[in-house]
């Protein structure tokens, strides 16, 4: 009987130090001892899927080759993802956020939106994003929309641009918004072109500082965990800075902005947590505000 190939696959605590190290040196992404089941698991997942005998041919391998080690990074970074994974955050943006944009930018010429999807994996989120714009911001052609939706991931990408999604992939999206908003096609659903025309996909990794322009929202779910607090803090930064004076910023649920420097004011709307960049001229507010606390 053929020995499975991941049984046969060495692989040592020092190949998986190496390999750490060169995702680190060259990404600035940190897989750290807190996933470090998780990152041994995959490694040799990998492995038995390239058919190697051990770390060592895989860090040959990575070394000589950048779209090898795209491969091996992709794999560490897949990540679940879904349509309005996180539902409080998306009523957030519809019920707060795009209001307080609407009544702000009404007057001017032209009204613009930009939304940036940091971390946007497979592009359930930017296209969630888009057909939250579309249901709640009223005269919405009246309007230059564009979202934003970067990944480090050029597979990930392509899957996001194509927007051609499973049945079970939409699970979360209402029958209405289907109908409007995807067309029905023999293996699954097809975002409406409309709804991807909202949105500018890029390949970015986050560290290295690339100008975007004035942002009105930023979505960065589940993706600063995997920096170190010197990247963390550097990528805040640039996220303030690129926050429009009255701008909203949104992280995962398990994630929150604990002493860092910039004066993020943190919102609680029900289940969600936003962080908002104060306004141009605004007094001290109270260090949090509970919507609809008495």
């Amino acid at each position: 009987m053929k020995q499975h190939p991941v049984t046969a696959a060495r692989l040592t605590e020092s190949e998986l130090d190496q390999i750490r190290t060169l995702i680190e040196n060259r990404s600035a992404i940190l897989l750290d001892a807190s996933r470090e089941r998780f990152f041994s698991t995959r490694v040799r997942e990998h492995l038995e899927e390239k058919g190697l005998a051990s770390g060592s041919e895989l860090l040959t391998r990575v070394r000589g080759s950048s779209i090898e080690y795209e491969a091996l990074l992709e794999r560490l970074l897949t990540q679940e993802t879904s349509f309005f994974r996180y539902p409080a955050v998306f009523e957030a943006l519809e019920k707060k956020i795009l209001p307080e944009v609407q009544e702000r930018k009404f007057w001017e010429n032209p009204r613009t939106l930009r939304i940036w999807s940091a971390g946007c994996s497979t592009g359930e989120e930017p296209y969630s994003i888009a057909i939250t714009v579309q249901d709640a911001l009223k005269f919405a052609e009246a309007w230059e929309i564009e979202i934003l939706a970067t990944d480090v991931s050029r597979r990930a990408l392509r899957h996001a641009e194509r927007g051609h999604y499973s049945k079970r992939s939409l699970q979360e999206v209402s029958l209405r918004q289907v109908e409007t908003y995807f067309t029905s096609t023999k293996h699954g659903f097809q975002v409406a072109p409309r709804i991807r025309r909202m949105i500018s996909f890029a390949q970015m990794n986050l560290v290295e500082p690339v100008y975007v322009g004035k942002i009105d929202c930023i979505f960065c779910m589940n993706v600063l965990m995997y920096f170190s607090e010197e990247h963390r803090l550097a990528i805040l930064r640039r996220f303030y800075d690129a926050l429009e004076p009255g701008g909203y910023f949104l992280l995962g649920h398990s994630e929150t902005l604990s002493n860092v420097p910039m004066k993020f004011e943190p919102i609680v709307l029900g289940d969600c947590r936003l962080y908002r960049k104060p306004g141009a001229v605004e007094a001290r507010r109270a260090p949090a505000l509970v919507e609809g606390a008495q």
